[in-house]
């Protein structure tokens, strides 16, 4: 048994990720070239991307496949079939938040989205919005509405989900850090040192 807001989670996952892929194919022709850029990714940007992946995977068809086989679901000690409202409140409201933020994050991208990290392949500098708050918005909201779904549906699945999606997103970020102050410069530069890697205030001036 799920109880409705392990199902509400799940819906906002699902919406989230089909508004995602929508807003992929929006860049890719505001851009004039493919966005999507994984496909490139080296040595461990490769298995960053092959995490990301799984992450989603893992938060959206775990309870589903728990739930089609109850013998996972019994079988697994974080599976608590419904009786935690507390924790599927927080959960839905915390992926409620974390989707929102993560979309708005990549539509103020606008041509410069990027999904992976390619150099000499970066857009823009983008230091507006969330952008003013956090070097990687999407990033944390994509970890909020995983950690929301985890606590709404709590299984194996959905906890290791934000996990695997934590160990890919530092490892991109290195990557994608190191390409864009090569890319970008002193522009770059600046930024990083005015605003937190993850989220956090503004401590000096973006350009």
């Amino acid at each position: 048994m799920m109880s409705a807001f392990g199902w509400a989670a799940l819906a906002l996952l699902f919406g989230y990720l089909a508004l995602f892929l929508w807003g992929t194919t929006a860049a890719t022709q505001a851009a004039g070239r493919p966005v999507w850029l994984f496909g490139q990714a080296r040595r461990r940007e490769r298995l960053a991307a092959f995490g990301f992946r799984a992450a989603f995977v893992l938060a959206f068809f775990g309870p589903l496949l728990w739930l089609a086989l109850p013998v996972l679901h019994k079988a697994d000690p974080l599976w608590t079939e419904g009786r935690a409202v507390a924790a599927g409140l927080i959960g839905v409201f915390l992926a409620g938040v974390g989707a929102m933020v993560a979309f708005a994050a990549q539509m103020s991208m606008g041509a410069s989205w990027r999904v992976g990290v390619v150099p000499g392949a970066t857009g823009a500098l983008v230091t507006g919005g969330l952008y003013r708050y956090s070097r990687n918005p999407t990033f944390v909201g994509q970890f909020a509405l995983l950690a929301g779904v985890a606590l709404a549906v709590s299984s194996l699945p959905t906890v290791v989900a934000p996990l695997v999606f934590l160990w890919s997103t530092v490892t991109q970020v290195r990557a994608e850090e190191t390409a864009l102050r090569a890319a970008l410069g002193a522009d770059y530069d600046r930024y990083t040192a005015a605003v937190p890697r993850w989220i956090g205030l503004r401590h000096g001036t973006a350009p």
